[in-house]
C-alpha cells in the first residue's frame, strides 16, 4: 500500500465510449488503498442531464465516491480554471484521507489545465468581444470559425464551429495578444508534488469506437433523451446559445423539438457530432500526449488487469 506523502493521482482520458468509466470505478475497487473519482468532464457537471451525458448510474456513483458531477444548474457556467480550483482541492483533500484520487473523463481542455497548468490569458474586452458578436451576428459563426482557423489552426480544431463562446474567447486573445490562443496555452509551468499515473482508454479501431457511439446514442434514445431535453427547454433561461446546450446532442435534439428538423435528422445529426467530437479527442491525444500509456479497449479482454501489468507497484 503507497504511503500517505507518496499517493499517486491516477488520470485516465479517452474519447466518448471508449471505456473510461468502467475502468475507473474497476480501478477504485482493485487498489489496496481507498480511491475516489473526480469527473473531468464538461457535461457532466449539469444538474438534470444523465442521459444524453451518459453520467454513471445512481449505482456507480454509490459504489465509489464521485465528485464534480450534479454541482451546477443547465443555467449556470463552469470553466477550466473553476474545474482546476475544485480538481486541486480535491485532490489535497483525498491525499490527506489516505485516498488516491483517479481522474477520469473526456474534457481535454480540463485534463490539460489538470496536468500542463493554465496559461496567463489577457482580461475579456467587453469592445472586443462585442465587435466579435456584431461580426457573427452578420456573417455566422461559422464563418468566425473558419476566420479562426485561419489564425489559429490548432484551436479551431478543437473548438466546434457552433460554440460562439469559445469561438469568441480565441479570436479576442489574439487580437490583444497578436498570438494564438493555442501559441499562449503552451507556455505553462506547473509542478506537482506527486506522481501522475496517465492512461488513455480508447479503441485502436475507428470503426469499433463508431460502432459504440452509435449503440450508446440508440440506448441514450431510447431511454428518454428526447424527453429530457424538452424538460432543458421549458427552462426560460434555458436556449441553443446556453453553455448546457453545447453538450453533444442536445443541441441536435433541440431542433428536433422546435420542429427545425425531422427525428431521423436529428438522431443522425446528433451521431454525426458525437463522432466528430471523438475524432478531436483522439486528434487532441495524439498531438499533446503521445507517450502516455494506451489501454486498447477493443483488442483486451480485461482492462484492469492490463493496467496493473503496467503499474504492478500499486497493486
Amino acid at each position: 500500500m503507497a504511503e500517505a506523502n507518496q499517493l499517486p493521482v491516477i488520470i485516465i482520458m479517452g474519447p466518448t465510449a471508449s471505456g473510461k468509466t468502467q475502468l475507473s470505478i474497476d480501478l477504485a475497487a482493485a487498489l489496496p488503498n481507498p480511491c475516489e473519482i473526480i469527473s473531468v468532464d464538461s457535461a457532466l457537471i449539469y444538474k438534470g442531464m444523465d442521459i444524453g451525458t451518459a453520467k454513471p448510474t445512481k449505482e456507480e456513483l454509490a459504489q465509489t465516491p464521485h465528485h464534480l458531477i450534479n454541482i451546477c444548474e443547465p443555467t449556470e457556467s463552469y470553466n477550466v480554471s473553476e474545474f482546476l480550483k475544485d480538481a486541486d482541492r480535491l485532490v489535497a483533500e483525498m491525499h490527506q484521507r489516505g485516498c488516491i484520487p483517479i481522474l477520469v473523463g473526456g474534457t481535454m481542455m480540463y485534463h490539460n489545465a489538470f496536468i500542463n497548468g493554465l496559461a496567463a490569458l489577457p482580461e475579456a474586452d467587453k469592445a472586443i468581444r462585442n465587435q466579435i458578436e456584431s461580426e457573427a451576428k452578420e456573417k455566422g459563426w461559422e464563418c468566425l470559425h473558419q476566420k479562426l482557423m485561419q489564425i489559429d489552426p490548432i484551436s479551431a480544431k478543437r473548438i466546434n464551429p457552433n460554440d460562439s463562446v469559445r469561438i469568441t474567447r480565441a479570436l479576442e486573445v489574439f487580437q490583444i495578444t497578436q498570438k494564438s490562443l493555442s501559441e499562449l496555452q503552451t507556455n505553462t509551468n506547473r509542478e506537482h508534488a506527486y506522481p501522475l499515473i496517465i492512461v488513455n482508454v480508447m479503441p485502436k479501431s475507428r470503426k469499433v469506437l463508431h460502432d459504440r457511439i452509435e449503440q450508446r446514442l440508440k440506448l441514450m434514445f431510447e431511454a428518454g433523451f428526447i424527453k429530457e431535453v424538452e424538460a432543458l427547454l421549458q427552462i426560460p433561461q434555458i436556449n441553443l446559445d446556453s453553455a448546457a446546450m453545447r453538450c453533444v446532442g442536445y443541441r441536435q435534439v433541440a431542433s428536433y423539438l422546435k420542429g427545425e428538423i425531422s427525428l431521423i435528422e436529428a438522431e443522425n445529426k446528433a451521431l454525426f457530432a458525437t463522432r466528430q467530437f471523438a475524432k478531436r479527442q483522439v486528434t487532441w491525444l495524439r498531438r499533446y500526449f503521445p507517450d502516455v500509456f494506451t489501454l486498447y479497449s477493443d483488442e483486451s479482454e480485461d482492462l484492469l488487469k492490463d493496467f496493473f501489468k503496467k503499474f504492478q507497484y500499486l497493486a
